[in-house]
């Protein structure tokens, strides 16, 4: 077994311990820091708090009596730590308390940490600056108000005065558009860590964010944690709940790392997708669990106008060791992805009660260069998941997506409009309790799916499976034990696929120029 050190700041860490598990480890195990017992983790990603700057910790993983593994660091150098109660913060649970966590983020110096301890912090939007270090300890909760009026304002697209460019800053499902700031807010900033054992609670309810949520009211809802133009920013241990819409939307950003945290929200709450990088690159998702009413985890680029316009995909994308439960899709590519998503990998992740393991969502209109490239699936466990596997390139969102260009199944000309599928891998998948379909792939007639690649996966049936529709497109019908059903694919390989207890042909083919089956 090996112990790994992920990450480390001045006052956390986070250790993987790879004992062949996902998610979860294969037992608990003792974590013993500098020869003392601090706790027992079931987790292959844990954290570390109330470590103490510039100083060298030894963790070593015990399985009883029997040591495992270990492995080193040296916390980093902290100048100061500024307490936010002494800038007059509360923490009752009653007073606004926005300007006076504000006044210490700005007045934190490089290398020092804004400290906020236990209580209920009321809030609005926080702003980051560069770097800082923002620790919620644990038992610290920031509470948002939910009054409109009590939010900035981030207008869509403002021109620039010699009318050559543009500035954006307001978005809204891959548009330009109006929204309220976030609850946690970063824009142009870098060298940012935002950690620690507290919550983020966006407060929202069906009386006020989630009442008409797509109704624009003065601006459109806010995310929970919001940042735009950013790079090297790190989130590691913190819990996020109750998000007005999206939860954690990095916009246009780089060097993101997402460790250990919590992402939940109500099961019937609207639009709430727990991580949604948007044009974002070199993006690592660690260890992080999901539970939530929307795609858990929903990778984006824009629609048209942006797509087009900056031509900025998201692309190194790496999830791993992460648990995906109650959301619609465990990671969903699209459907605002006009920029394109390129390089992405999921893999030693589990997937429990979604609709969807891996949800590709794309039409015609998308354009040119919303191409999808080089799209791994490995090494994962899914259960009750109604349908593991979708690819489909008629997904009928937007007021046009019912119209007879985007849903037709004749093949039409390639131009500016057409959107690309390239090469799809998934390869050692265990999925039980299936419902629905097994997967259901079905590219475009004109500019078909290029390869899809499966290897060494089992499917099999819920003993009561319920009947759904596999994928959101015109002419497709509910279905339950449905197996395979791929059409419009160049070249399709099944190696060591099985699928057991369908209802019909276990592989329904249509446009499928060659099939390469190696049982």
């Amino acid at each position: 077994m090996e112990i790994i050190t992920i990450m480390h700041t001045a006052r956390s860490a986070a250790i993987e311990i790879q004992d062949g598990g996902r998610h979860f480890t294969r037992r608990p195990y003792r974590v013993m820091v500098n020869g003392q017992e601090i706790m027992t983790t079931e987790k292959t990603i844990t954290n570390l708090f109330g470590l103490k700057p510039q100083s060298q910790y030894h963790v070593e993983i015990y399985d009883g009596d029997l040591l495992l593994g270990s492995t080193d660091f040296t916390t980093e150098y902290e100048f100061v730590t500024l307490d936010v109660t002494r800038f007059g913060a509360k923490g009752d649970g009653v007073q606004d308390d926005t300007h006076f966590i504000q006044a210490a983020i700005m007045a934190c110096p490089e290398n020092s940490r804004v400290y906020i301890p236990a209580g209920t912090y009321r809030i609005t939007s926080l702003f980051l600056k560069s770097h800082i270090r923002l620790e919620l300890a644990k038992g610290a909760e920031l509470k948002a108000f939910t009054d409109r009026e009590r939010f900035p304002v981030f207008p869509a697209m403002i021109e620039s005065y010699d009318e050559q460019d543009e500035y954006n800053l307001g978005t809204w499902e891959g548009n330009p558009l109006p929204m309220f700031s976030g609850i946690i807010c970063g824009v142009n900033v870098e060298d940012v860590i935002l950690y620690g054992q507290g919550t983020v609670n966006g407060n929202a309810s069906k009386e006020d964010w989630w009442d008409n949520p797509k109704v624009m009211r003065k601006a459109f809802r806010p995310r929970l944690f919001f940042i735009s133009h950013c790079k090297d920013v790190i989130l590691q241990g913190v819990k996020f709940c109750n998000s007005p819409s999206w939860t954690l939307h990095p916009y246009f950003s780089s060097q993101l790392r997402f460790v250990g945290l919590v992402v939940e929200n109500p099961a019937d709450s609207p639009n709430t997708d727990g991580l949604d990088p948007e044009s974002c690159r070199d993006v690592e998702i660690l260890g992080v669990r999901f539970s939530l009413g929307d795609d858990c985890i929903a990778v984006k680029s824009g629609k048209i106008y942006m797509g087009r316009k900056h031509k900025t995909p998201s692309e190194n994308i790496h999830i791993r060791q992460c648990l995906m439960e109650n959301g619609h899709g465990a990671v969903t590519l699209g459907s605002e992805m006009a920029g394109g998503v390129v390089n992405l990998t999921v893999e030693d992740c589990i997937f429990r009660r979604t609709d969807r393991g891996l949800r590709i969502k794309t039409r015609r209109g998308r354009g040119k260069d919303a191409v999808l490239s080089n799209i791994i699936f490995r090494n994962l466990t899914l259960n009750h998941v109604m349908t593991p596997l979708v690819v489909n390139a008629f997904y009928f969102c937007d007021p046009d997506g019912k119209t007879r260009y985007v849903q037709s199944r004749e093949s039409y000309p390639v131009d500016e409009r057409t959107p690309y599928i390239g090469r799809l891998t998934f390869e050692n998948m265990t999925c039980t309790n299936c419902h629905v379909a097994a997967a259901y792939f079905e590219g475009l007639p004109e500019q078909k799916i290029e390869e899809i690649v499966m290897k060494h996966i089992s499917i099999s049936y819920a003993e009561n499976p319920k009947c759904d529709v596999p994928a959101m497109s015109e002419g497709v019908e509910k279905s339950s034990r449905r197996g395979m059903v791929v059409r419009n694919v160049k070249h399709l390989v099944l190696d060591h696929v099985l699928i057991s207890g369908q209802e019909g042909e276990p592989l329904e083919t249509d446009g499928v120029d060659d099939v390469e089956v190696r049982n």
